[in-house]
């Protein structure tokens, strides 16, 4: 009899990476907010809409939503957030 072990680890090769620099202020900035699409993301970035405007003075906020939750954004999106000061992702139910 044979036992195999299987490693769930993934795979691929880790890379390091530098966190952005941090903004010292929100005011006159574009802040992109990706939904994941599901139905309770709609109340939840509505309100974060309006507390980036009215708090923080944000000149902008982009709403993107994902075609599908479980996957990661599209091309299409991450591309576009490169043009953005901030995003923020975010989920419901």
């Amino acid at each position: 009899m044979t036992i195999r072990v299987l490693n769930p680890t993934s795979e691929s090769t880790v890379v390091a990476l530098e966190p952005a620099p941090r903004l010292q202020s929100l005011e006159g900035k574009t802040v992109g907010l990706i939904s994941n699409g599901k139905e309770g993301t709609a109340g939840f970035f509505a309100h974060v809409d309006r507390l980036l405007r009215e708090r923080y003075g944000v000149a902008e906020v982009i709403l993107r939503t994902k075609s599908n939750y479980s996957a990661p954004a599209e091309d299409e999106i991450i591309d576009e957030a490169r043009n953005w000061d901030l995003a923020i992702t975010g989920l419901g139910d």
